[in-house]
């Protein structure tokens, strides 16, 4: 009669515990294999100077933002989620230097027409027409985000889409570090 009887609650508990624990591993385990390979082939060390003329008619040159965490981001016109992105984007540029690329989103004319329509007015842009700064730092979609220290070498990378505080806690750990 004992043998027939069902595992009482206490018995269960661990079991149950086991189980969510391996899912979630599981699962972290697939997140973390999905932002590698996202971020497969991306720059690493020291962030590539460059010089290119901004949207504003000011020359852009990384190594003009030394001293302080940068923000260099990767959007183009055409992508919803860059445009998720805009306000957060937007909000930083208040608070910290930013510069943003337009990948592939036409010519300077075309994305300040865009920018135009968006609202769009804090942000240091360099057009990416061609795609050749986008290939130079690894990027294979957008939006990117690379954050830089204060002496140029890149401390984080992130694809896709990504919170204001995330990107703001990396730029905070950037000046830290």
């Amino acid at each position: 009669m004992d043998k027939h009887k069902l595992p009482d609650e206490t018995s269960r508990k661990p079991r149950r515990w086991l189980r969510w624990t391996i899912e979630i591993l599981v699962i972290v385990a697939i997140v973390f294999g999905v932002r590698a390979w996202q971020q497969r082939g991306m720059l690493d060390g020291v962030a590539p100077d460059f010089e290119r003329g901004s949207l504003n008619g000011s020359v852009v040159r990384l190594a003009d933002y030394q001293g302080k965490p940068l923000l260099l981001h990767f959007w183009a016109s055409w992508c919803p989620m860059c445009e998720m992105e805009q306000g957060s984007i937007t909000a930083i540029a208040n608070d910290h230097p930013v510069v943003t690329v337009a990948f592939q989103s036409g010519t300077s004319e075309e994305v300040q027409r865009y920018m135009e329509r968006k609202g769009i007015t804090e942000w240091v842009t360099v057009v990416d027409e061609d795609g050749k700064l986008a290939e130079q730092y690894g990027i294979h979609g957008v939006p990117t985000s690379y954050v830089l220290d204060g002496e140029g070498n890149i401390r984080f990378r992130e694809v896709g889409l990504t919170s204001g505080w995330g990107l703001r806690l990396r730029l905070w750990l950037a000046e830290v570090w």
